[in-house]
């Protein structure tokens, strides 16, 4: 291997304990625009504290519904759990710039080192804490690729809470060892649509060969929770205060960029409901909205579930059964259910408040990418970087690697930053499938979309 530029910065960035963020950032004090309220469905009024306590903890209630606290401390208890896994590294790839032949200098914040596999833990242990010190006896979620359900299961067993997951179908089938991780940790683990639940039963009776999606999940989390005595419903991504808890991410990679002197240019994250997007580019935004910095943010989504690039700026319902509240976000409807073939990851059919509202105010761009380019981009990274990574993580190295290839054509020497928010190892079914040839790209038609279009909710002034 010939000599490899700029070795005076480490491969691996690491920040001490004294370091590492005391505060979650909320990017919302920052915005003019703020994310438009979360809406009781029956009423058209936005939620009240006392509604959302019904489903959410209140602390979470609280944080949820602050848009001008820039800072939340974060608890001890909740930063000496962190110490476990925090500060995660920000690692320099010189081994793909070097394949890559590229002047630009690529670095990602890696979320994977602990057994949850992602970036999901930062809020999980936090809703859980809130969770036990209202004493509470469990909580309630859905898990999609089964990262969120795993970290949950983690926190929970960790405070000695009960959980409860309903896990997309697919993913329950496909997915098997991310399954059992799951019940390892203490948590009850159901495939959603399930008869478990008036709205799943509802939905298999509508849908008897679905495959099931988020929406559908969610809302029979939100039922189980909200019939239980002593129980919650918490959620991995779209919320602010999920968001809020993730910002420990971008805190970190601002710190350690700052460390050592460096200015990112682009920053690249994968967008599924927001979480890892979000978490990553909160405290970089903050500096933009401030007039301080300027940065292109890059949210790269599946072309088989392209909320903000095809989907359409609306409030919509949360979940399929349309029992939660409506948010203001890009959507494809709550009807819309992915292909089943879609392995990639990120299956919301919306995007979180803050993340539409950013994108709508034109503070980020947003690209969609195939799958199969996706597991393309994931074995070249693989293979010269050492870490197999997460599907959904690999959305955000496609075009990352497709960033660093214009700088190698233009001879622009960028500073490109993305998120690597967890390992693949769990995903080996999607591989193989990519690896065999029997993977597909399967891109909705606009035909497919204007069906879940039909399920987002007509009132004036959601046109």
């Amino acid at each position: 291997m010939k000599e490899l530029k700029d070795r005076n910065i480490p491969y691996k960035i690491y920040l001490t304990e004294d370091e590492m963020p005391k505060y979650w950032y909320n990017v919302r004090a920052d915005m003019t625009n703020k994310p438009a309220p979360l809406l009781n469905p029956a009423t058209l009024q936005p939620m009240t504290a006392e509604e959302l306590g019904g489903v959410f903890c209140a602390e979470l209630v609280k944080q949820e519904l602050d848009d001008t606290t820039a800072y939340f401390e974060i608890p001890e208890d909740i930063r000496n759990f962190y110490k476990m896994y925090r500060p995660s590294p920000l690692v320099r790839a010189y081994c793909l710039e070097e394949q890559l032949q590229t002047p630009a200098k690529i670095y990602y914040k890696f979320e994977g080192n602990n057994t949850s596999g992602s970036h999901k833990l930062n809020s999980a242990i936090a809703q859980a804490y809130y969770a036990k010190q209202q004493g509470l006896k469990g909580v309630t979620t859905e898990t999609g690729a089964g990262q969120w359900g795993t970290a949950l299961s983690m926190a929970c067993a960790y405070l000695g809470l009960d959980c409860k997951v309903f896990m997309v179908k697919c993913s329950y089938e496909q997915k098997p060892f991310r399954r059992e991780v799951m019940r390892t940790y203490g948590a009850d683990v159901t495939p959603s649509p399930s008869m478990t639940t008036e709205v799943g039963r509802k939905i298999l009776a509508e849908f008897p060969e679905t495959t099931g999606s988020l929406g559908c999940a969610i809302s029979e989390a939100v039922e189980a929770a909200t019939t239980r005595d002593g129980y919650r419903y918490v959620l991995g991504s779209v919320l602010n205060q999920v968001l809020l808890h993730q910002s420990v991410i971008g805190l970190e990679t601002q710190t350690a960029l700052e460390k050592y002197g460096i200015k990112p240019d682009i920053i690249i994250g994968c967008a599924g409901g927001g979480s890892n997007l979000g978490g990553l580019i909160s405290p970089f935004v903050g500096q933009m909205l401030r007039g301080e910095a300027n940065y292109r943010v890059i949210a790269v989504e599946p072309a088989s579930c392209p909320s903000l690039t095809r989907g359409k700026f609306r409030y919509d319902f949360c979940d399929t059964g349309m029992i939660c509240p409506m948010a203001k976000m890009y959507t494809l409807g709550s009807g819309f259910i992915p292909s089943a073939n879609h392995a990639g990851g990120l299956r919301y059919h919306g995007m979180s408040g803050i993340v539409s509202q950013l994108y709508h105010d034109g503070y980020l761009e947003a690209r969609s990418v195939e799958q199969t380019s996706v597991f393309a981009a994931a074995e070249q990274f693989a293979r010269c970087e050492g870490i197999l990574p997460a599907p959904e993580s690999s959305h955000a190295i496609r075009v990352a690697i497709d960033e660093a290839v214009k700088c190698r054509e233009t001879g622009e020497a960028k500073t490109i930053v993305f998120g690597l928010t967890g390992t693949g190892y769990f995903d080996m079914v999607a591989y193989g499938k990519y690896n065999d040839g029997d993977m597909g790209d399967q891109i909705p038609t606009d035909a497919d979309l204007e069906k879940g279009f039909a399920t987002i909710p007509s009132f004036p002034g959601n046109e």
